[in-house]
């Protein structure tokens, strides 16, 4: 039994996502992995080449190995993209009653944190 793998069977890859940073890009592998889609990196030690090759031909690649997954990682990945972040809601200082944005965990105002 050969331990080489059969890549006649997972058909055309495709090139899926590109990003500036291993950690984006290593993120999204886990959810589409996470989903059941084979996907693979490529490029995660090309950083190095930065400066004698364009910054942008060196960022990480995210693959996905068959092509029958990619409009289904698509969706995935086009729905983290576009969803905005919970932030929760405004609320009010028990200091000294001022309202603030909800991303924010400290008053703005008086600088007493959120409760």
């Amino acid at each position: 039994m050969s331990d080489e793998f059969d890549f006649t069977s997972i058909g055309r890859m495709q090139k899926f996502h590109t990003a500036d940073g291993l950690i984006f890009i290593g993120h999204l592998k886990s959810l589409l992995e996470a989903e059941g889609i084979a996907c693979s990196v490529r490029n995660e030690m090309l950083i190095g080449g930065s400066g004698e090759l364009p910054p942008n031909e060196c960022w990480p690649e995210l693959w996905v190995l068959h092509d029958t997954d990619v409009l289904s990682a698509r969706k995935l990945i086009e729905g983290v993209l576009n969803c905005p972040p919970d932030l929760g809601f405004e609320w009010q200082c028990s200091h000294c009653q001022e309202e603030s944005e909800a991303q924010f965990t400290a008053c703005w105002k008086c600088g007493s944190l959120r409760r």
